[in-house]
């Protein structure tokens, strides 16, 4: 009880430390608020109102509204220097905002295909034209290098709208409208319109005007599927930005209000919006200063744009085109695939329009004529071609029907295997690294008026004697139809295409040698197999890009170009450095012409009326001893092609099928007739 008691008496006689506080607090604002007591009252509503009647007993006084104001004034305030606080710039744009597509040219520079899911390149702001830039600031925000990111009295707008309507559009300036496109979402709501404008007001303080205007002119919405001021240029005029005239800069500027009610190939009606508009922002260029009276007066009449864009979409055989060139740009760019997926490059290809248009309708043709003569066989048959200049440019491929329903390109095809198309390779290595038939002598030359034995089941032979193959029976060479030709000089035996003394003339060059020239010519080391006497009739399976390549290297003189789809790489405007192939001398320019030259003799023996006599043509045939594969390769104005023709059943097996006649005559049948009408005129 004691100890109670001590306790009781020490708290009563130490207060506590709020207490104290408010003691003290209170006794030094006691005089205070005895002076605000008066005014407190005054402010204080007093309902019904003493000393007044009727309704104005209900109306406060002037000093409470004032009052009422005030402190709405002081909250708002404050409300906002929080918001502006809490409010960060994000650090990561809208995927879709960044997103832009690629688009893919042909060799004379104009658009081919696009892809990609969004319409877009960006375009640096030094590169869009003034009379641009005052178009749209005349019709979007004129102010945009004054204000402050935001305007008041839009947004005071929007807020009545929201109140009364139900709709925030309208109010915003060019900073908010980036904003929205590239940190926001579409929403109408009130709370996304203030973080739109928090945002905004702190973009301005971090980021340069012109830097604001560039990604709003790189990210707005035009209508035709496009977005930014560069792909709208190319939709609606077919031309880059800058080659926009004023007028022309008015209308598209107009369709930033929305491009579903001014764009005038959707309705009469929109054209009409869109003449009164466009006509609006050039005489607000001028209440500008943007645009003088007398450059006005040029703009009389409306700059009609097309009717429908050029949308150059993929499809059919320029998605074998796109495959090729994509993968080749990433290679030689150094472009990895989820940059290149990013988009914003634009890859000027080396393909020739005119070449591809001919080559497709020829093998279109070939198709529909195979199809004529069996039906049943056409089903199966397949087609690869290309054409490949001399300096390594692929001009022209041929892929298949439709990439959409079959994948695989087979101009890039390594199926089947190559056959007597191969043996001007045999005849090169031969005349530029001569032959052995003695081990223990060197090697000798041969020219192409040395002779070899043209019979039919001839026995090849190395230096030790007969070669057997591995179940120890003797090797023997055949020709075509088993014909025997007795000693045959090797020009001879190449423009007649005898297979018997190349079988024989690869043993004495040497497999190796013949393999190494091969390659050297553009054949891929993983073409060849095994290297057996085979390997000289065209054992290897080169694609007919690859054919088309070797057979380009006796157009260049003996040199090499590896075959290339792309000439240049820019990424928005900007180049982007890429490696590009340099020529190799993979024989002499003597062998190269004495190669040619029975090669000449080939075509035209079996074509003498084909092209000029003054025309320098150079073409064969190739054909398999298992009749699976017929080829035609030839050059002429140094550009070389290659078809082949085979057949695979695809449901059943990738095993090649004999062609049975469905290719037509050696030299003379499908392949020959696709190849004459892709390199047409041959003179």
């Amino acid at each position: 009880m004691g100890s109670g008691h001590r306790a009781s008496r020490r708290r009563a006689a130490r207060p506590s430390l709020g207490a104290r506080l408010s003691a003290g607090l209170g006794a030094r604002l006691g005089p205070l608020k005895e002076g605000l007591a008066p005014h407190a009252r005054r402010l204080r509503p007093q309902y019904p109102r003493p000393g007044r009647t009727d309704w104005r007993r209900w109306v406060p006084s002037w000093r409470q509204s004032l009052g009422a104001v005030g402190v709405s004034v002081g909250l708002g305030v404050v409300f906002l220097g929080v918001a502006y606080a809490a409010t960060d710039i994000p650090d990561d744009l809208n995927t879709f905002a960044t997103q832009q597509d690629n688009v893919y040219f042909w060799s004379d520079g104009t658009p081919m295909a696009r892809t990609g899911w969004v319409r877009r390149q960006a375009m640096p702001l030094k590169d869009v034209p003034e009379d641009v830039r005052s178009a749209v600031l005349a019709a979007e925000n004129a102010s945009f290098y004054s204000d402050p990111g935001i305007s008041v009295s839009g947004i005071t707008r929007a807020l009545v709208r929201t109140v009364g309507e139900g709709d925030t559009q309208g109010g915003s300036t060019i900073t908010q409208q980036y904003v929205k496109n590239v940190y926001l979402n579409q929403d109408r709501t009130l709370g996304r319109k203030l973080t739109e404008a928090m945002i905004a007001l702190k973009l301005d303080n971090n980021m340069s005007k012109d830097k604001i205007l560039e990604g709003y002119l790189n990210t707005s919405w035009f209508g035709r599927g496009t977005y930014g001021i560069q792909r709208a240029a190319q939709a609606y005029y077919g031309k880059d930005v800058g080659e926009l005239n004023a007028s022309e800069a008015a209308f598209l500027a107009s369709l930033l209000k929305g491009a579903g009610l001014y764009d005038p190939a959707l309705s009469q009606a929109n054209r009409d919006r869109a003449v009164v508009r466009w006509g609006w922002i050039l005489d607000r260029m001028v209440d500008l200063g943007e645009l003088s009276k007398s450059e006005r007066a040029k703009y009389t009449k409306f700059p009609e744009p097309l009717k429908q864009a050029n949308s150059y979409d993929t499809g059919k055989q320029s998605d074998y085109l796109l495959e090729l060139a994509g993968q080749y740009a990433k290679k030689a760019a150094n472009i990895s695939a989820q940059e290149f997926d990013r988009g914003g490059y634009q890859i000027y290809t080396t393909f020739d329009k005119k070449r591809q248009t001919e080559l497709t309708a020829a093998v279109t043709k070939a198709r529909k004529d195979a199809k004529k003569d069996s039906a049943k066989k056409a089903k199966t048959t397949h087609f690869g071609a290309s054409s490949v200049a001399a300096d390594g440019r692929i001009l022209a491929v041929y892929g298949g029907p439709d990439h959409r329903t079959q994948g695989y390109n087979e101009s890039n095809a390594t199926t089947v295997p190559a056959g007597s198309a191969f043996l001007p390779f045999v005849y090169a290595a031969a005349l530029q690294y001569g032959i052995s038939t003695d081990r223990d002598s060197g090697k000798t030359g041969v020219t192409p008026q040395t002779p070899y034995n043209g019979n039919d089941a001839v026995p090849v032979t190395t230096p030790e004697g007969p070669y057997w193959d591995r179940d120890g029976d003797k090797v023997f060479a055949h020709n075509d139809g088993n014909r025997s030709w007795g000693q045959i000089s090797l020009h001879t035996a190449l423009a007649e295409s005898v297979n018997t003394p190349f079988m024989q003339l690869g043993m004495d060059a040497g497999l190796p040698t013949v393999r190494k020239t091969a390659q050297d010519s553009g054949f891929l080391a993983s073409s060849f197999g095994a290297e057996v006497p085979a390997l000289s009739v065209g054992s290897a399976t080169p694609s007919a890009i690859r054919m088309a390549s070797g057979y380009s290297t006796f157009a260049a003189d003996g040199k090499h170009t590896e075959p290339y789809s792309v000439r240049k790489v820019t990424h928005n405007g900007s180049k982007v450095p890429m490696n590009t192939p340099k020529a190799k001398r993979a024989m002499s320019a003597e062998v190269a012409d004495q190669v040619t030259d029975a090669l000449e003799d080939a075509f035209t023996g079996d074509h003498p009326l084909a092209a000029p006599a003054t025309a320098r043509v150079a073409g064969k045939g190739g054909t398999t001893q298992d009749d699976k594969a017929a080829w035609y390769v030839g050059t002429a104005k140094y550009v070389s092609t290659a078809v082949v023709v085979y057949r695979i059943d695809l449901t059943k097996s990738l095993e090649p099928l004999k062609l049975d006649g469905i290719a037509g005559e050696p030299n003379a049948g499908l392949p020959y007739e696709i190849w004459s009408k892709a390199m047409s005129p041959l003179d």
